[in-house]
């Protein structure tokens, strides 16, 4: 495959976005997948993913967020995503990937793919911006309460008042991740994210994936789930718009699988109309890193061609 790293402004007007593009090397390109990634993490650990799609035909585009990666003016500003509407500016830098690689590929299948926080801010995308994908993953999901959420904002925002919202506190930290590997607590602390030992230590030695989130990048992760809770931008998602939801059984995130089971029934209840909903046994929450990589892989793929097919079909019918 080819990569190649580019930027553009974010929606922030100021902070320089870091963006990555796998394509084949030849051939046609038969469709694009833009990718959000999760917390406290980066686009290029998505690369083996990317090659696999790219192997096959696919581009495969995707940006470090705000507080993420190479996104950052300096290494402070890790888990700290804006002043001000931190959250609606990383969905605006969604979309400004989007209106640029669509721009270039305009009659190509476009999909989208969320993992974890990710899936978060994706959900929150679709609903504003769901018009025109050919579908959507949401991967590494789940679902918390509004009240527990608005609790999330309000110690958040009390913290911040006597200690800034750059300030990054043990105590939320802690209500956040200390339950994650509970039930692998004979393990290491990463083996909630994954069964692939070499990659959770690799994840554990990496700076971009070992720093501790600021109250800032807090508050606007609780107030992405604040926002997707509410009905009104739930019935916002186009009701013909494909949608995906895959994570792992044993992922924490999820519930282990039953916080991702309501949110793929919200939406089915909301009139979304081609939905589908697979959990991998055993599985943790980084289900492209999980040891049965390769299963997942082929069931996005398979799920791609299938709209691809079904899309190509329809045009036939209509020409």
């Amino acid at each position: 495959m080819k990569k190649s790293v580019f930027g553009f402004l974010s929606a922030d007007g100021k902070t320089q976005i870091h963006a990555v593009r796998w394509e084949p090397n030849q051939g046609n390109i038969h469709g694009v997948l833009q990718i959000s990634h999760g917390m406290i993490e980066y686009v290029e650990r998505y690369e083996a993913f990317a090659a696999y799609l790219t192997e096959r035909g696919f581009l495969v585009v995707g940006n470090d967020h705000l507080g993420h990666g190479e996104s950052v003016t300096s290494q402070d500003l890790w888990g700290y995503f804006a002043p001000e509407n931190g959250s609606d500016l990383v969905v605006e830098d969604l979309q400004k990937l989007r209106v640029k690689i669509q721009s270039e590929y305009p009659r190509l299948p476009y999909f989208m793919l969320g993992h974890s926080m990710g899936s978060f801010l994706l959900r929150k995308y679709l609903s504003q911006y769901g018009e025109g994908l050919s579908g959507a993953i949401i991967m590494g999901t789940g679902t918390q309460t509004s009240k527990t959420v608005m609790m999330g904002k309000a110690i958040c925002n009390i913290v911040a008042l006597f200690r800034g919202w750059n300030y990054r506190s043990k105590f939320v930290d802690k209500q956040v991740f200390a339950g994650n590997n509970k039930k692998f607590a004979e393990e290491d602390s990463g083996s909630w994210l994954t069964k692939d030992k070499e990659i959770a230590d690799a994840y554990a030695k990496d700076p971009r994936c070992s720093f501790q989130f600021t109250l800032n990048g807090f508050y606007n992760l609780f107030d992405t789930i604040h926002y997707i809770n509410k009905p009104k931008h739930i019935d916002a998602i186009p009701k013909n718009l494909p949608l995906f939801f895959v994570s792992g059984e044993d992922d924490p995130v999820g519930n282990y699988g039953a916080g991702v089971k309501t949110a793929y029934e919200t939406y089915k209840r909301a009139g979304i109309t081609d939905i589908a909903i697979k959990l991998y046994p055993t599985d943790r929450h980084e289900i492209l890193n999980e040891l049965d990589r390769e299963t997942v892989y082929e069931d996005i793929y398979k799920w791609f061609l299938d709209i691809i097919e079904s899309r190509e079909d329809e045009m036939c019918n209509n020409s």
